[in-house]
């Protein structure tokens, strides 16, 4: 069992174990002496962040701890997640690290990692680096200790990767569009983006301070950016998350649109244009029972996995799909990249509006969603509510009055101390009852 990676690296309160300094030493060593195995040969490591102030201190902790094993370090600075999954493969690094908490608060931050082929670390692979991290890394002979360099052009080079994956006919000419950036990762590559392929740019959250990351806007807020799209009179809204690898829409008329509503867009056409490879769309037990329906009537499969971003690109590695996500707003279109990305989902579905000659709100409503309730209930560290007998008492309660009716699903955060409670069900009144049933019995199993 890993103890320190959740499901999407390691994750925390910045200057809190385990986001310290000395732990992100500790880290990059183990990650360095891992994957540079054999003393031959230059070793590199690509690392990208986002804008929050901590990343500093953990950029400088990661590389000293990567340098003591002999890893040459490339530092990217800020970047999109997805940029760093590109740029690991594309310059032969040996490792891809990303410094950031992606949805979560400013106070917050994080560590992703991506092996040789661009891909996240399998939990295998976490398992081994944190037995290292517990066991201890003997640093390299002093004339082996690497070398850091910055590379200045790494969102330029990811920004013609992400145009590359449309049409080349395809240009954004008089399309008139509201990108908020959540003062993340991508403040500069997303509008630079859009307004090269001929956009109208309204720019929100391009102004990060290391303290406003995700603050009021953002895919966690997308009313900002719905404010914006009606008072500007604009075409569609694209709202980033703080690494930008997803993505929320809202149409010309201020109405959100999650990831269930692009997948089920992109689907659909590459399964008419016969490029919807196994057949198939990759999700999670999180997306709509709306979306499973609307798959099945167009003849389209729906594989769900376990949450987080990587366990769907697992999936779509081993069944040889193309096309995946999560309603939160990952994308991951595997022929383009290797991990979600929010600008480029976003950069196809304008490409889907120009070609369709649709407005963005024809498009985001592929399906009429089964309703869903989603409440969290926050639990403190040692606590193990789920495992209480009366909290699995209200579980197995809930199951059985939502028999046939709908579902319910439980699962802990991977990424916060949170337990998540779930149900849909066309019948709202059962909906409230099930849901408000469980996180009673939560809340006073961790009171």
């Amino acid at each position: 069992m890993r103890k320190l990676f959740g499901t999407d690296g390691v994750r925390g309160r910045a200057n809190t174990h385990p986001m310290t300094a000395d732990m992100a030493l500790r880290i990059g060593a183990a990650v360095g002496r891992h994957f540079r195995r054999d003393a031959s040969g230059v070793h590199r490591v690509v690392i990208g962040k986002d804008t929050r102030l901590s990343g500093y201190m953990l950029e400088n902790a990661l590389t000293a701890g990567l340098t003591s094993t002999g890893m040459n370090v490339l530092l990217m600075g800020p970047v999109p997640t997805p940029a760093v999954g590109l740029l690991t493969r594309s310059m032969r690094a040996d490792l891809g690290v990303m410094i950031s908490a992606s949805h979560n608060p400013p106070e917050d931050n994080g560590i992703k990692f991506f092996g040789p082929d661009g891909f996240k670390l399998s939990d295998e692979v976490e398992i081994e680096i944190e037995a290292l991290i517990e066991a201890g890394v003997e640093p390299a002979q002093a004339a082996n200790i690497g070398r850091a360099k910055r590379i200045d052009d790494a969102r330029y080079r990811y920004g013609e990767r992400v145009k590359s994956s449309l049409p080349r006919n395809i240009r954004l000419n008089g399309v008139k569009v509201v990108v908020d950036c959540a003062n993340g990762a991508a403040y500069r590559a997303a509008p630079d983006i859009l307004w090269e392929l001929g956009a109208e740019v309204i720019p929100l959250g391009v102004s990060p301070d290391g303290t406003n990351i995700n603050s009021g806007c953002g895919s966690t807020y997308p009313q900002l950016a719905a404010e914006a799209v009606v008072a500007h009179g604009a075409d569609v809204g694209l709202s980033l998350d703080g690494d930008a690898d997803r993505i929320i829409l809202v149409d010309e008329e201020g109405t959100v649109a999650d990831g269930d509503q692009i997948m089920a867009l992109l689907a659909a056409r590459w399964a008419s244009e016969g490029r919807l490879k196994g057949g198939a769309l990759v999700s999670t037990v999180m997306s709509n029972l709306g979306l499973e329906r609307f798959l099945a009537g167009q003849g389209i499969g729906l594989e769900r996995t376990a949450v987080g971003d990587r366990y769907v690109v697992d999936r779509m590695r081993e069944g040889g799909y193309n096309l995946g996500g999560e309603q939160s707003g990952h994308i991951v279109m595997s022929d383009y990249s290797t991990t979600g990305d929010g600008l480029m989902a976003g950069l196809h579905f304008l490409a889907e509006m120009i070609r369709a000659g649709a407005l963005a709100s024809a498009l985001t409503r592929q399906f009429e969603p089964v309703p869903q309730l989603l409440k969290n209930v926050t639990y403190s560290v040692g606590q193990t509510p789920l495992e209480e007998a009366s909290v699995q008492a209200a579980i197995a309660e809930g199951n059985a009055t939502l028999e046939n009716k709908g579902r319910v699903l439980i699962r802990k955060s991977g990424t916060e101390p949170k337990i998540r409670v779930m149900a849909e069900s066309e019948d709202a009144s059962l909906l409230e009852q099930t849901v408000n049933s469980i996180v009673a019995a939560i809340e006073a199993a961790t009171a």
